[in-house]
């Protein structure tokens, strides 16, 4: 791969990688950002001054200095950290993406390899996901414009609920607008005055804010430390009590211990529950996620999930038994007070269901790149920590320095996601990565020589 430079966007769409193996790094990605006209890109800038060509018209600025000070605004006013490592050049966050094709995507006019997104199956562009939103939008327009509860139920929506619940093996499934909200619905629903919710510390937010919306108790154990977790449960021995860890870790790329959490569970009279967001279509005979891996299917009561990651859309939802999904398709806030999943999102998750069945050659071919990106980071003599599966973090120390890093790596063609405090400590910052079924070993070959390069004159390696 040496030699591979990755060119501008043209409108003409004559981008990079500009090499003779281009059509093998890039794969079936044809990237053409043929909209990179930066003056057609609606923007506002300077306290509110509208960019000239906007359809709102010309304005007057307001001038906020004139206003009269309310304090609830000064911590905005005093936040200057983002601004400070924007104006450095080294701000990772919110970078727009003006076209992407599969494994590589158009950003600020240049092509960069995709290594941040959680597209695992590479299901985002295939044909029969895109043709199966197209059809649904003809059919029932872009929205539902109302709740589940209301006039938002589709029959798509109770299609996806029984694939759901037949796919995991569950008695009901019920799906929520998006998969943040799945988590705050169970939880704040399950979890009332008197019960206990326990968490691991590396939990997602989502799980996180879905425990302080409820109005329980929230127990916190420290990440994968089972030994505190059973004195907790022991020390609420008489109270309702739902346990919640994610599948997997979605900044370690480790496995939670299900048959240990299992157990403990069934010990102590706590209900199971693994959010999946990371691990449907990646572990499991099936891609049927975490317990299916570890054969405990029976023994999790309860599975949350996503389908923004590799059912390529966006929504979540939950699996268990019928009578829980029932009281809480009648009582979960988040579910009933906001609008339904869109049609063309629906449609779209259930045909990529169809896709990862039809086409388990698609997992092989993740986990062939999983193994070759991690032997390969290995070998450079980077330090990936525990991970076991598709998300690869690559630890390179400080703030500073592993901001530079990803600087360079962007610069170089290689879109990856800088992890930083407060999701880890001071010194321990790091490079997240993760793979996709549809990169090829051109690409994956060229961002191990990058991270090579750049991490050995960084002193990383």
């Amino acid at each position: 791969m040496a030699g591979v430079s990755f060119g501008a966007c043209a409108a003409a769409g004559q981008i990079g990688p500009k090499a003779a193996s281009a059509s093998k790094m890039a794969g079936s990605a044809r990237l053409l950002c043929e909209n990179c006209d930066r003056a057609r890109i609606l923007a506002f800038r300077n306290g509110g001054v509208l960019v000239t060509g906007s359809p709102f018209g010309n304005r007057s600025p307001v001038n906020t200095q004139t206003l009269p000070r309310i304090a609830l605004f000064d911590k905005c006013k005093n936040f200057t950290k983002a601004r400070e490592v924007e104006a450095a050049g080294l701000y990772p966050y919110f970078k727009p993406v003006s076209q992407a094709e599969d494994t590589v995507v158009c950003i600020e006019g240049r092509s960069k390899i995709m290594m941040g997104s959680n597209n695992y199956l590479g299901l985002t562009h295939h044909p029969k996901v895109l043709e199966a939103a197209k059809q649904a939008l003809d059919r029932y327009g872009s929205g539902c414009t109302g709740s589940r509860l209301l006039n938002g139920t589709l029959d798509l929506h109770e299609r996806l609920e029984a694939h759901l619940a037949e796919f995991f093996g569950k008695e009901a499934g019920l799906v929520f607008s998006t998969g943040y909200s799945a988590n705050l619905g169970l939880i704040s629903g399950l979890v009332g005055r008197g019960d206990v919710v326990f968490l691991d510390k590396l939990d997602h937010a989502s799980i996180v804010d879905g425990a302080r919306m409820a109005f329980g108790h929230t127990a916190r154990f420290g990440h994968g430390d089972l030994d505190q977790l059973k004195r907790l449960l022991a020390k609420h021995e008489s109270r309702g009590k739902l346990i919640i860890v994610d599948g997997v870790f979605s900044m370690e790329g480790n496995i939670a211990d299900v048959p240990a959490l299992s157990k403990l569970a069934q010990e102590h009279g706590a209900a199971l529950v693994l959010d999946d967001a990371h691990s449907i279509g990646v572990l499991g005979p099936r891609g049927d996620g975490t317990a299916a891996h570890f054969g405990l299917s029976d023994e999790v009561d309860l599975i949350v999930g996503t389908f923004s990651k590799s059912m390529a859309s966006i929504g979540g939802f939950l699996v268990g038994p019928e009578h829980v999904v029932h009281y809480l398709k009648n009582n979960s806030r988040p579910l009933i007070f906001t609008a339904a999943l869109p049609p063309a999102n629906t449609a779209g998750v259930l045909a990529a269901f169809e896709v990862m069945i039809d086409e388990p050659e698609r997992r092989d071919r993740l986990w062939e790149n999983t193994w070759r990106l991690q032997d390969g980071f290995r070998a450079i003599g980077f330090d990936i920590g525990p991970t076991r599966t598709p998300i690869v973090p690559v630890l390179i120390g400080t703030l500073e320095q592993t901001l530079i890093v990803w600087r360079r790596l962007f610069d170089a063609g290689v879109f990856t996601n800088p992890v930083v405090p407060p999701a880890v400590r001071p010194d321990a910052c790091r490079i997240r990565t993760s793979l996709m079924a549809t990169h090829t070993a051109d690409q994956i070959d060229f961002v191990l020589e990058q991270f090579a390069k750049i991490g050995k004159e960084m002193g990383a390696i």
